[in-house]
Order: C-alpha cells, then structure tokens, then sequence
C-alpha cells in the first residue's frame, strides 16, 4: 500500500484498517500490520488507543489478540451501565449525606435559613402539594425529566399546566426515555405539548424524575431507582442551580424533538423471558448460563434470542444489542402503560 492512501486515511478510517488487518492475518503483529499501511508513529499509538478504548483489542492481555465486535459491544454495554449505575448510587449517597449535614448547619445558623432549604418527604399527598404550589409559583421556567414512567390520568393536568404558564411567558423543558414516543397515546401527549411551546427532548438514558424551577426550587428521589422512596425537597439557589448543571448536561446529550433519529421497533412485544435473555445477553453471559438462569433448555434460549431480534428488526444478535441499547431496554424499566 502507498504512503499516500495511508496517509487518505485519517483517525477512525486507520483505526478500522488496522482491526481488518489483524482479523483478515491471524499471527500478524500490530506492528507489522501498521508498517504494512505505512503508520507513522503518533498513527500507530492513536489506533492503538482507539482500538483498545473500543474493546476491540486486549494489550494488557495480548498486544496482537483482537477480539470479535459483538463481544466488545457486549462489554462496552456492560461497562457503561455499571459506571451509570455507580455514579447514581454515589448521587444517592450524597443526598443522604447532604441531608443528614446540611439540615443542621442551617439551623445552627451557619447561612441564612431562607438561602437553602432540604427537607426529605416520604409523603405522596405532600409532594402533590408542593407541585401545585409550584404550578402557580413559578415565574421564568421550569425543567423536568422523567425516566418514562407517565400515567394517564396525569397528562390532562399536565397540559393545562403547560396552557397556564405558556401564557405568562414561562419557559418549559421536558425530557424523556426515548421508548415514551413508542407509546401511542404518549406519542399524541408529547405532539400536543409541543405545540404549546413545550421544548421536548428524548434521550437513551434518563438518570433519574426530576422538577427544578426557577433556580430556586428542585424535587427528586432520595434513590433513583425506586420509585416509591421518598422525595428530597430542595429550596435555594446555592443548591439548586448545581442539580440545573446535571440537567443541562443530560440536555445537551439529548435529541430535540422531531430531530431523533427515525423510529425503530421498540421491544413492546417483548415479553418478560425474552427481556430477560436479552439483558443476560448484554451482560456477555453464555447460552449456557442463561439456560440455567432461566431454567430451560438451550434450545428455548436460541429461540427467545431469536423472537427478540425479530422484535427489535435486528439481523444478529451484534446488531439486537445495538439497538436495545438504542432504545433504552438495557437501562431500566421504560414508560409505563396505565
């Protein structure tokens, strides 16, 4: 090959020639193949990089062994979803500690009690009524992000809420789990509060319910995974604002409504074994094992695995992970159907 069509090819383009060569010469070395392309050598370490970041090579292990796609992909799912999971147990502890710390500092005195207030609240009918008092509050806007778990009797109230501080000016933010478009009749909510200015993002993964208001008002859950735990109730701007920086983030990550990518198949049909299979399957756990897990045959897996890449429109099971992962089966429990 030419030093002119090496040089053609720039950062990723070289990355993949690399990974092609070493697949398509089993026993070749990386250096020998990156001679082979003529690479010079901040060439040679960016692909090498690039490769190993990827999951597509092991040099702690092998410096020459390349591994298949679909096995990366499988780990590089599973590494994300562990460091998510991670950065929002450390979320919850934090909240806890603030809690337990900030509570009494401010009654000591310490900083005006008006600037910051937190208050835990196991109460649901408590929690209704700090949103209703916000509703008539709030002055210049209001962000919300929801995992996907909506109910129906809630969405008319929602857009007389939008309707409401439409008129006087306010500005709203709502982002969503991509799967809440799959629902029909959410699908018809979401059209609706757009048209009245409702500025709607979608994104893969939505950490966590949340409502900050103003700057000054914000209310999440004390674990972001249950549900049903209780409310953490924060007032101030000293606090407030650094929950509107996680949100600012997660909103520059996401989709603005009508520009997400075309709709796929959404996994609705799936059923609870097929989920299951499919999650033990990103988790880069063996047919075998997942038999065992679910306590049937190795034949019935090869089935279920099937029925789900017929599902999601997927021709392998590379490409049934890819997009579960897409549509956000992979990170919780999606919307819920009232």
């Amino acid at each position: 090959m030419s030093r002119n069509t090496a040089v053609a090819r720039t950062g990723s383009e070289q990355a993949l020639a690399v990974y092609q060569e070493l697949r398509a010469r089993p026993g070749t070395t990386f250096d020998q193949v990156a001679d082979r392309l003529e690479l010079s050598t901040e060439e040679r370490e960016r692909c090498r990089d690039e490769l190993a970041s990827l999951g597509l090579t092991a040099p702690s292990l092998d410096p020459n062994a390349v591994v298949d796609p679909d096995v990366a992909l499988l780990r590089l799912l599973r590494r994300e979803r562990d460091r998510l999971q991670e950065r929002l147990a450390a979320t919850s502890r934090a909240h806890t500690a603030l809690e337990a710390l900030a509570g009494p500092f401010l009654r000591a005195g310490a900083t005006p009690r008006g600037e910051i207030e937190v208050e835990i609240v196991d109460d649901p009918h408590r929690v209704r009524r700090s949103l209703a008092e916000l509703r008539d509050s709030v002055r210049t806007a209001a962000h919300f992000m929801h995992t996907g778990s909506v109910r129906r009797e809630e969405l008319p109230g929602e857009l007389a809420q939008d309707r409401l501080w439409a008129d006087r000016g306010v500005r709203i933010r709502a982002m969503y789990s991509r799967r809440a478009a799959s629902v029909p009749e959410m699908a018809q909510h979401l059209e609706e509060r757009a048209a009245l200015g409702v500025e709607i993002r979608f994104a893969s993964v939505v950490p966590m319910n949340m409502v900050l208001a103003d700057e000054n008002f914000a209310l999440l859950p004390t674990d972001p995974h249950d549900l049903s735990s209780a409310a953490i109730l924060a007032r101030g701007p000293g606090l407030v604002r650094s929950y509107l920086a996680l949100y600012e983030y997660c909103w520059t990550a996401a989709a603005p409504y009508g520009e997400e990518e075309a709709p796929e198949k959404g996994g609705d049909g799936l059923s609870e074994q097929q989920r299951a299979a499919l999650l033990m399957l990103a988790s880069g756990i063996k047919d075998e094992q997942i038999a065992r897990n679910l306590g049937v045959s190795l034949r019935t897996v090869s089935r279920l695995l099937s029925e789900v890449m017929q599902e999601l429109g997927a021709a392998s099971r590379f490409e049934a992970g890819v997009k579960a992962a897409r549509l956000g089966l992979l990170d919780g429990d999606g919307v819920e159907r009232s």
